[in-house]
């Protein structure tokens, strides 16, 4: 027992900072993460869970050729939601793969066959300049059609048999994370964060501090808080996150129980479009939405922080 326990640190330790598991590997693409589930050899069985920002197709075909080999397309893709910087890259990944089985939660479905925009995001969450921004991200439907299926209602995906669909809504109507039971590895997507989102510091560091999802693009503050204790109750001992480094080790349950216990404290954002009441969603779209607060004054401040980082870039060229 103690040398298997001796083997299995020594594989832990030898996994790189955004890979969970020796046959869950991640990559980070500019701000968000993608994970690969499957045995690392060339022509093996694969599952790509999210495709990150737009830009994002070359990076995420060259590691998958890295680990599976060339001319090897995943068995499916599974979106843990469908916001710009999860599927991004999807269309064009899809026009060199083909016909890859597509899974995304019902509530999603709106969102990915072209019936409707997501609710805005809320730069007036503040707390840095990635908030502030937000204004700017875009929420305009993906169309992909029947290409995109909801998941099995058992929860199972074919492809994935292994793994858990679990439905963790609260940052989007139809959020999932997968969970697999026998080595307690989770996916969380978005329902948790590795490192604080909202600043545009720690998304350039990477800086490690565990916090719940991105507050500008969250509709719904109470489910996403019932979401990651439902996920706390899953006790994981590793994680990975579509924000920030994995997590690995068994602290990582108490770490949740403590983002649980100072949720409204430090997550909640306390003038929020969504604090107070939030937007409803069904499988058609949007039903309603709480009004904008302090958007102006939020977009000021994120057109501030443009103009001040070009005037900054100008005039460092102009003293070369």
């Amino acid at each position: 027992m103690e040398s298997q326990t001796i083997e299995n640190q020594s594989a832990l330790e030898e996994l790189g900072p955004y890979e969970i598991a020796r046959d869950v590997r991640g990559m980070k693409n500019v701000f968000v993460n993608v994970y690969f589930i499957g045995e690392p050899k060339t022509g093996g069985k694969w599952i790509l869970v999210d495709t990150g920002t737009p830009s994002g197709a070359d990076p995420i075909r060259k590691k998958a050729t890295e680990l599976f080999g060339e001319h090897n397309p995943p068995q499916a893709i599974i979106l843990t939601h469908g916001h710009f910087d999860h599927a991004g890259s999807l269309e064009t990944l899809l026009k060199e793969w083909g016909d890859v089985p597509i899974y995304a939660h019902k509530l999603e479905m709106p969102f990915l066959q072209g019936k409707s925009h997501y609710p805005p995001p809320d730069p007036a969450v503040g707390g840095g300049a990635m908030a502030y921004l937000s204004w700017m991200f875009p929420t305009a439907p993906y169309n992909f059609g029947d290409r995109v299926r909801p998941f099995p209602a058992d929860g199972i995906v074919p492809e994935l048999p292994e793994w858990k669909v679990i439905h963790t809504p609260g940052h989007s109507p139809g959020h999932i994370s997968l969970f697999r039971e026998k080595d307690r590895v989770l996916i969380a997507g978005d329902a948790f964060t590795n490192t604080d989102q909202n600043s545009a510091f720690a998304v350039m560091t990477q800086k490690e501090a565990l916090h719940g999802p991105p507050a500008y693009f969250t509709i719904d503050w109470e489910a996403s808080k019932r979401s990651i204790q439902d996920l706390a109750a899953l006790n994981p001992t590793a994680a990975g996150t579509g924000h920030g480094k994995a997590i690995r080790g068994i602290s990582l349950p108490q770490m949740l129980e403590d983002l649980i216990h100072s949720f409204e404290a430090q997550e909640v954002p306390k003038n929020g479009r969504y604090t107070r009441q939030p937007a409803h969603t069904n499988e058609e779209g949007i039903v309603d939405m709480p009004p904008p607060i302090s958007y102006h004054v939020a977009r000021a401040i994120g057109i501030g922080l443009i103009t001040g980082t070009v005037l900054l870039l100008f005039g460092r060229i102009n003293k070369k």
